[in-house]
């Protein structure tokens, strides 16, 4: 993991104090009622075992109690489900020789008849956001009485060229879909059995019981705010069970999971975490797309977002990570976006070695 095999560097008192800082800031400025962050580091050696320091600040929400989150406060980690979920099931799969990189996902799907432009997209295109898939998903616009969801998907014509990098949903919305159909079971069940096997207790597909420690996202239609249910509308409209969203965890949990994935050859999802950390395609100059991860810092830092206010950063080279969790819709989805200093501190950090 350290290819000086060097003791991982912890975080320093300065940059968890700064992260503090900013989170309490966010909080104070009304981008989220509260949040928490967890510095870590994974040591060599040890299986998935490392040190963690909790940050936190504010409360779940006015709404539901005064309580201030903490690390095992669940929150619904929106398009953390990718790489919590589809991502690990798919590189188990990958290993099993149930899914294959470079063939098309039309044939992991059930069988369908006619012309299946997206269906030709590949694996590796889906895992990489670079398949040309229609980027806007609205299945509330669909029929969904008359053919599957997959063969909807798969009849679609492609919108760009395959190879382009765009962010799309639906991609990872049909690797559910394969990863179901190679097992014949739910991808809930599959997921739920890799997360017991990790350790992540807390963890799980929606919905999840509404609890005090049970964090809401955003008032929607009128309606009072979503406590426990899924925040996607398209994951929703799939009975809260998505490849692309749906996944409730505390930080806790994505601690361990980031603890799981530094590991490098000391377990197979270290091993895929290293494999994905290839990159695919160019998002922006200065950052790539891997399997899945975006890449930062020449590739010295791997991280997703999810839409609710959810972050994980991590630094392979020195077993570092930044989990974020925030309910930070909870005030207006326009309200996540006043989270974006404390992501761009969380990067620098584990950038900065």
């Amino acid at each position: 993991m350290n290819p000086m095999n060097q003791p991982a560097p912890t975080f320093t008192t300065a940059e968890t104090s700064g992260l503090h800082d900013l989170l309490r800031e966010i909080v104070d400025d009304g981008a989220a009622p509260g949040g928490v962050v967890v510095c870590g580091t994974r040591h060599a050696g040890a299986a998935a075992a490392g040190e963690r320091t909790v940050l936190a600040a504010g409360v779940v929400s006015p709404f539901t109690g005064p309580g201030t989150p903490d690390e095992h406060t669940v929150y619904d980690i929106a398009s953390l489900t990718k790489v919590t979920a589809t991502w690990p099931l798919v590189g188990r799969a990958l290993d099993a020789g149930l899914l294959d990189l470079d063939t098309p996902v039309r044939e992991f799907l059930p069988p369908m008849d006619g012309a299946m432009p997206s269906g030709e997209a590949t694996v590796r295109q889906l895992l990489s956001h670079t398949s040309g898939l229609r980027a806007a998903t609205r299945f509330d616009l669909y029929d969904l009485t008359g053919r599957p969801l997959h063969e909807l998907i798969c009849h679609e014509l492609m919108e760009n060229l395959p190879g382009i990098h765009r962010y799309i949903n639906r991609g990872y919305i049909l690797l559910g879909l394969a990863l179901a159909h190679v097992h014949g079971r739910p991808l809930d069940e599959l997921a739920s059995g890799l997360w017991a096997e990790l350790g992540m207790d807390d963890t799980a597909y929606g919905p999840v019981k509404q609890e005090p420690r049970v964090a809401p996202t955003e008032r929607q239609d009128g309606h009072d705010r979503l406590w426990g249910a899924v925040h996607d509308d398209n994951a929703a409209i799939m009975g809260g069970v998505a490849g692309h969203a749906g996944v409730f965890a505390p930080a806790a949990d994505l601690a361990t999971y980031a603890e799981h994935l530094l590991a490098g050859r000391e377990s197979p999802l270290g091993q895929w975490f290293r494999m994905s950390l290839v990159p695919q395609a160019e998002i922006e100059p200065g950052l790539q797309r891997g399997l899945g991860w975006i890449l930062g810092a020449g590739g010295t830092v791997a991280y997703h977002h999810g839409f609710t206010g959810t972050s994980l950063y991590l630094a392979p080279t020195t077993g570092r990570y930044v989990v974020i969790v925030t309910n930070a819709v909870h005030n207006g989805a326009a309200a996540r976006i006043r989270i974006t200093p404390l992501r761009e501190r969380a990067h620098k950090i584990l950038a900065a070695g």
